[in-house]
């Protein structure tokens, strides 16, 4: 079992920077794939990244690369989202999520465990 406490979201503005936070319990980081994942009022849940959990690879989507970046402190057994020049449309609840499984996991429903969520509202 792997217990995710996800954290960070709030108000942010366009062009600023808000950092998501995920704390992990039962497994350590450097063994499971850990990535992020949000869902706007409406939509499906998305991908937005993943580091993997012996190589520490990452993946960003598109819409989020070069502004997001997900990173781990393996000494904390937390996960990161440092989000920087944020955009109206990153507004969404945004889920820390873990799979005790390796490969390319851009796809939300093959994570095992996922945080509670964290509401992340930018305005222009």
């Amino acid at each position: 079992q792997v217990q995710l406490v996800d954290s960070g979201g709030g108000l942010g503005q366009a062009g600023g920077s808000l950092r998501l936070s995920c704390a992990a319990s039962g497994r350590t980081i450097s063994r499971i794939t850990s990535g992020w994942s949000r869902q706007a009022p409406g939509k499906e849940r998305e991908f937005v990244a993943y580091i993997s959990w012996s190589l520490g690879r990452t993946e960003h989507t598109d819409s989020v690369t070069g502004r997001f970046t997900i990173f781990r402190d393996s000494a904390k057994n937390t996960v990161y989202l440092q989000m920087n020049s944020l955009k109206p449309e990153d507004t969404a609840v945004y889920y820390c999520a873990a799979a005790i499984r390796s490969g390319i996991l851009t796809n939300p429903p093959l994570y095992d465990y996922w945080g509670q969520g964290t509401q992340v509202t930018v305005s222009s």
